[in-house]
Order: structure tokens, then sequence, then C-alpha cells
């Protein structure tokens, strides 16, 4: 009694709450997963690719070891399909709905908990904010899956593509790039396809564009009203769209074997595509073995980059991004303070914009060296892979399948980390060994440059 009393009194940080739930599902799945009539065979798929799969599913990444449609039956189509759902709209919301579903009254320590797992400024509005993510994620897969089926059905008959429809219309909002298309092609087969491409394309967008921001979209309709989250947001994510469409079509347009043979709607097309689903989707609609070495370079970038804070996408997030620039275009003009949008930045969100880039930088980093040392490969395709499994996105040079069991078990972590994101990790870590102090020491100048 006294044991049970004692776990009853702990009172688990946000950080906390979010690690432990993450891998509470994952681990569930990966069990899940692992269950022979999971696979087509009818033997279990090994626990560690299991884990991998679920990993891959609850962080929406899309990396996989084993073609999802090939490999797994409809039990674990649809095993993956509940973890990628519940892994993009975070265990945080998932509980809340829930919690509304049987009536039960949210309280002010757990609406605090939801504030902080969404990353929202205030306490105010965070029930009603999660009750609009619920109806608006619903909302927006059903009218893509709709869509999507003007084209799937007539391929796929009924029953299949409406379940293909389904099941890719919740793949592209979560940005979690899983495909059942076959044979590892992911949407390479609809690279001329404007209502597959484009419907996927912009529930991608949505997705990434983060919860909060299209919440104030839709309630204040007006840019010049949006806080400065969502500017930055919408800033860098249309500077970063429009700016990898024209490298994409520069690099591409002419490359035999990937644009070149394709026509003039074919390549404005696919370049579109391949600009969005580096932020953070995964899908594809040309080889990616075959892209330009710097088309390969811009993805990297933008799949460490990443989407919007608080929605279904991973990586830095393009807010942190906007901070950190917005950080270093002041200090070039001689301000002591970090501006924006005509908006003073507090110096704790530079502060901690900085140490979630340094993290991650120093998280992939080690991730490139272990499997530098455990895979047999080409740096560029571990550096591509490491950082997709960071940036949750999916893509891939072809190494996945063919990684050794320390490297899955690696890309498994890295993949978890990305989701959660690395400053989260490390202060559910940190929190309970922090001591608070009452000594402020003095200032002194380092020579830095």
């Amino acid at each position: 009694m006294n044991a049970v009393r004692k776990f009853r009194q702990i009172h688990l940080t946000t950080a906390e709450i979010l690690v432990l739930g993450f891998a509470l599902v994952i681990l569930i799945g990966a069990l899940l997963l692992n269950l022979p009539f999971a696979s087509k065979s009818g033997d279990s798929v090994g626990f560690v690719n299991a884990l991998f799969t679920a990993a891959s599913s609850v962080a929406v990444t899309g990396l996989v070891v084993v073609d999802t449609l090939t490999h797994w039956t409809t039990f674990g189509h649809v095993v993956i399909l509940i973890l990628i759902q519940i892994g993009g709209l975070g265990i945080i919301t998932m509980g809340t709905l829930f919690a509304l579903i049987i009536g039960r009254r949210i309280t002010f320590r757990q609406r605090v908990v939801m504030q902080e797992a969404m990353n929202k400024i205030t306490v105010g509005g965070v029930v009603r904010l999660a009750r609009y993510i619920l109806i608006m994620t619903f909302v927006v897969e059903g009218i893509g899956a709709i869509i999507l089926a003007t084209r799937f059905i007539p391929i796929y008959g009924v029953g299949q593509g409406i379940w293909l429809s389904v099941f890719h219309s919740v793949s592209a909002f979560c940005n979690a790039g899983f495909d059942l298309i076959g044979n590892f092609q992911s949407l390479t087969p609809f690279v001329n396809d404007p209502v597959v491409t484009l419907t996927v394309a912009m529930l991608i967008i949505i997705g990434g564009l983060g919860f909060v921001v299209i919440f104030e979209l839709l309630e204040k309709k007006s840019l010049k009203r949006l806080s400065l989250h969502s500017k930055i947001a919408i800033s860098m994510t249309a500077f970063l769209l429009v700016l990898g469409y024209i490298i994409v079509l520069a690099l591409e347009f002419n490359n035999p074997e990937t644009m070149g043979n394709l026509s003039i709607g074919g390549k404005l097309l696919s370049g579109f595509f391949h600009s969005v689903t580096p932020r953070t989707a995964g899908f594809n609609t040309l080889p990616m073995d075959k892209l330009m070495l710097g088309t390969i370079v811009m993805t990297m970038i933008f799949m460490f980059i990443g989407a919007g804070t608080a929605g279904t996408a991973g990586g830095v997030k393009v807010t942190t991004v906007g901070v950190i620039v917005a950080s270093i275009v002041s200090t070039l003009k001689g301000r002591k303070e970090t501006e924006s949008f005509n908006r003073k930045l507090p110096r704790d969100l530079v502060n901690k914009s900085l140490a979630i880039i340094t993290l991650a930088m120093l998280w992939v980093i080690t991730v490139i060296f272990i499997l530098s040392i455990t895979e047999d490969a080409p740096l560029q395709v571990i550096v591509f892979e490491a950082i997709s499994a960071f940036g949750t996105v999916g893509l891939s040079l072809g190494i996945t399948t063919q990684l050794s069991v320390v490297g899955k078990l690696v890309i498994t972590i890295t993949m978890f980390v990305g989701r959660i994101g690395p400053l989260t990790l490390f202060m559910a870590l940190a929190q309970r060994r922090q001591v608070t102090t009452a000594i402020s020491y003095p200032d002194e100048e380092i020579m830095i440059g």
C-alpha cells in the first residue's frame, strides 16, 4: 500500500510525461507488430525490426526496414496507421481526446501540461485549442482522403482505393511518409499526377505549419493580426518552399534520371513536391538515389530545419531557425536586443533556440560517427540517413534495409529523440537533479570569434 501511495504522489514534469508517453506507445506498437499474424509470412518480423517500425510510425518518420505493403498484413497496416495518428497528434492531445470523450474534467495541472506540450505561451484556451486540433485533423484528413479516392478508386478498386486514400491522407497530414504503393516506390508512380501530388503536398504543408498557426489563420483571418510566432513560421515556410523549388528545378531540370524525361508540367510538379517533402514528410516522386549532389545537400539542410512547432513535423523547427536568423541580423546591425517584425524577442528564447540547434547538431554528429563505424556505406549516405531520422523525415538513399542491428537501434533512438526534441529529452533527464540557487555571479568578458 505504501508503494502504491508513493507512486501516486509522483508528479512527472511535462518533459518526462512526453518522453515516457511516446516510449510506452512505441513499445506497445512494437509488441503488436512483432506478433506473427502482423506479417504476411506468418512469422515474427523480429523485435528489433518491429521496434524500428513502431518508432518510425510514432515519430512520424517513414523510414522502413521492410516494405510496408508487401510485408505487413491488414492488421499490421492498421497498427501502423494508429501509431502514425497518435504520433502526429501527440500523446497529450490524444489523452485529451479520450478525456473529452468520456466527459472527464481537465484539471488545471493537466492544462499546464497541455500548454507546455503544445509550446503555447499561456494556459488560457488550451482545451479549446485541443478540441480544434482534433476536429481540424479529422476534417482535413477526411477531405484529403476524398480527393485521393478520386484517383485511387479507379486504379485499385473501391475497397482498396478507399483504404489507400485514408492511409495516405493520414500519413501525409501527419508528415509520416509511410505508403502502401509497394516495392519501396513511395509516390514515384504518380510523379505526373497533379491530383495525388498536390493533395499530398498540401496535406504535408498544413500539418507541418503547426496547429497554432492554422488556428490563428482561421480565427484572425488577417496576416497583420497574427502573433509573432505565426508570422515567423509562415514567412520561413514560404521562403524555404520558394528557395527549395528554385534549387530543385535548377539542378534537376535536365537530369535524365530524375526530371529530364518529364514534361514541363511534370517537372514543375515534381520540383514543387520535392521542395515540400523534406520538411518533413518522407514521400518522394523522384528517385532519391538519382538526385544531383547539390539537391541531396539541400534536402539534408531542409530535413534538419523541419517545419513548424506544435504540429506534426520534426526537425529543429522553422521558428527556431527564424529566431537564430533574427539574432544574427540584430547582431550584425549592432543591436543589443534581438528583433523581428517590430517585436523584441526575449533573451531566454534566443538561448533556448541556440540550445536546441546545438544539441541537435551534436546528436546528429554523434549518430554519423557511430554509423560510420557500424555500417558499410558511403559517408554521404550515412549523413543523409542520420539527418532524415533526426528530422523525422523518412527519405533515404537506400541504406535503411541494410542497416546492422546496432545501426537499426541507433536510428530508432534518433527518430525518438527527433520527435520529442533533444531539449525535451535532456530536460526530462536533468530537471529532477537541478538545484536552484540564489547566487548571482559577476559578469566577465571573454574573447570570441
